[in-house]
């Protein structure tokens, strides 16, 4: 990769020090030194230990739970950078917290997505970068240049080496059937469709019907984050009783929010495939569950961003 200058730095808060540490050892640099904490007030509080004057700063920080701290963790550090003179700030923002506030679906809600990219606006940040989010048109909320990755080829290829034989990949709802097909397609496999219809806004879904022929096939059911778990769960059973012979999982956040993970340990899933764009706690991990790591995209995505080169190209 040839040394990677000083004039790059790379600081994180609290949300994931892994995946930061991970990025930086692909990078081959340390993590930049930055004080980050709260006072006995519940004030937030950093400060960047390290000159960072026209230097090229990336700030890595997933707003995964608790979303509001490391929100504000992320908006402070950005405005501290901006106030030492940085040269350019890179919000990374691996997992886009509030992107399920995407548009106004009943009267009187807020589109919080497109609010958070004006606080990060706001706030000084030059760029983001993040992975998947939950809905495309979200690049639209920024008048800053956004580089969204995405880690279908991470979860594809996974899945590829497995060569499973009468594979049918299943979109869980119809919203994400057009990245579902994008992974069929990679994997050569026929795509299926889950139909649901969501109850009120207490995360409940009521599962429907399965579009598409799943009868005697391995299913790999495929969606852009686990939140409560209902829906996949559902999904695995609605296809079980459709006479599938093994399911499998592949979702890039694990958000695994309320008694997700106890969910999917009871569920009839082979194994649920996820990324490590949010921390997933030891406790939260059961024999379901595999993690692929997004750090050497987001380490070779900000190295190409560093250098002016095409990110377009990962």
């Amino acid at each position: 990769m040839g040394p990677v200058t000083d004039e790059l730095k790379i600081f994180t808060g609290n949300a994931h020090r892994d995946l930061a540490e991970a990025v930086c050892q692909y990078l081959d640099i340390p993590v930049g030194q930055a004080e980050v904490f709260k006072f006995a007030n519940d004030n937030t509080f950093v400060r960047i230990l390290e000159n960072v004057r026209q230097r090229d700063v990336f700030i890595i920080q997933p707003t995964c739970s608790p979303v509001n701290d490391n929100l504000m963790e992320l908006l402070i550090m950005i405005d501290a950078c901006k106030r030492a003179s940085a040269g350019r700030i890179t919000a990374v923002v691996p997992y886009y917290g509030y992107g399920r506030t995407d548009k106004k679906d009943q009267p009187r809600v807020p589109i919080t997505a497109r609010l958070v990219a004006d606080l990060l606006t706001a706030a000084g940040a030059d760029r983001l970068l993040t992975v998947d989010l939950h809905a495309g048109q979200i690049q639209g909320f920024f008048n800053i240049p956004v580089d969204e990755l995405t880690a279908l080829p991470i979860l594809t290829d996974y899945f590829k080496a497995k060569e499973l034989s009468d594979l049918v990949v299943v979109a869980v709802d119809v919203g994400i059937s057009k990245r579902a097909r994008d992974v069929a397609e990679r994997l050569g496999a026929p795509l299926a469709i889950i139909e649901k219809r969501r109850l009120g806004n207490d995360d409940r879904t009521e599962t429907l019907n399965v579009i598409g022929d799943v009868q005697g096939k391995v299913a790999l059911l495929f969606d852009d984050e686990i939140d409560t778990g209902g829906t996949m769960v559902d999904a695995a059973r609605a296809l079980a009783e459709r006479g599938v012979k093994e399911v499998y999982s592949s979702v890039t956040h694990p958000v695994l929010s309320r008694q997700a993970a106890q969910l999917i340990a009871q569920s009839n899933f082979r194994e649920v495939v996820v990324t490590d764009t949010i921390p997933l706690p030891q406790e939260k991990r059961n024999g379901k569950f595999m993690v692929l790591s997004v750090a050497p995209l987001l380490g070779e995505a900000i190295y190409r961003i560093h250098k002016g080169l095409s990110v377009g190209e990962l």
